[in-house]
């Protein structure tokens, strides 16, 4: 691809997003963000264009597209509030999909989830099955990635279970913690994403790490690598659920939800594929051993504060 090409990346002042907007600007692109976030401090200076979402205008959100080469797809939410649904995500994202398609977006790179399902009971692999239905049935070529948990940076699972191994004397897992997760460095999605962005093939990848865990077993080992190992009980979901929440109350966050408790208990955050990624987990946290889980990582903070940098919350 010629570096004069324009791509546009969704929420690039985001987690993800911002990934991979910085690796596109390394590579001489030219970056545009859509973002509800247009006042966010912006770590790119003028390097990028802002324009906001205008999923209520259809005719503005084409024009937001027009001349972009590939659209780079983070857009979503993790769980259902009063301010936000998956169905409102859902919805949105399909206006992003007609919008680049009659904009003439040449490629569009989407962020899914490992173990979609069209019949799932939860309704954010629901969400997410409908979406990638939808991309493959538009005719626009594509590449669909399928992450499991993402860290590296201001994570939100892997930095919180830290958190929680700081400050409580035993860590509870659901059940008997033996369900498995794959998480990927957010600079090996990144990195995907982009290579993924310059191909032409369709594409579904299971862009999972080369360290797959247990979830009592990725709490043992953060445990042991922070220097704080703690005592691992087993717990009903029910009764960690609960306590989830009062956490949540207590921190004016979502901790936790019913969903993601019993995603991760079915095992749907882990895949029988090669690894996408590189980063090894236990290799990172350890160079972040002094800082990992020292502060908390607030989802709804993030949402709240449409200003601050992500990691300043």
């Amino acid at each position: 691809m010629a570096g004069s090409e324009l791509h546009v990346v969704t929420g690039a002042f985001g987690y993800s997003g911002r990934h991979i907007a910085a690796r596109l600007l390394q590579a001489g692109h030219r970056v545009r963000t859509l973002t509800n976030s247009t006042g966010r401090e912006n770590p790119f200076g003028h390097q990028i264009d802002v324009q906001p979402f205008r999923f209520e205008d259809p005719a503005a959100l084409v024009e937001s597209l027009a001349g972009a080469t590939v659209l780079y797809n983070t857009y979503w939410v993790r769980f259902n509030h009063r301010a936000f649904t998956h169905e409102q995500a859902v919805q949105n994202t399909l206006k992003l999909f007609a919008a680049a398609r009659q904009a003439g977006v040449t490629r569009v790179v989407h962020v899914s989830i490992t173990n979609p399902s069209a019949d799932s009971p939860f309704e954010y692999f629901r969400g997410k099955a409908r979406l990638e239905r939808a991309l493959v049935e538009s005719g626009l070529s594509h590449a669909i990635l399928r992450p499991a948990v993402l860290f590296g940076g201001r994570d939100i699972l892997i930095n919180n279970i830290a958190w929680a191994l700081r400050h409580l004397p035993v860590f509870g897992v659901f059940g008997n913690g033996q369900y498995r997760l794959q998480p990927i460095h957010v600079a090996d999605l990144a990195k995907l994403a982009v290579e993924q962005g310059a191909a032409r093939e369709n594409a579904v990848i299971d862009a999972v790490g080369p360290e797959t865990f247990t979830y009592r077993g990725l709490a043992e080992e953060l445990g042991r690598i922070i220097g704080l190992p703690r005592r691992i009980v087993s717990v009903p979901p029910a009764l960690g659920y609960g306590f989830a929440w009062l956490a949540g109350k207590w921190l004016g966050d979502v901790l936790l939800t019913r969903e993601e408790i019993g995603a991760l208990m079915a095992g749907l955050l882990a895949v029988d594929a090669p690894p996408a990624g590189q980063v090894r987990l236990t290799n990172w946290a350890r160079e972040q051993a002094d800082s990992l889980g020292v502060r908390y990582a607030s989802e709804l903070a993030r949402r709240r504060n449409r200003v601050a940098a992500y990691e300043r919350l």
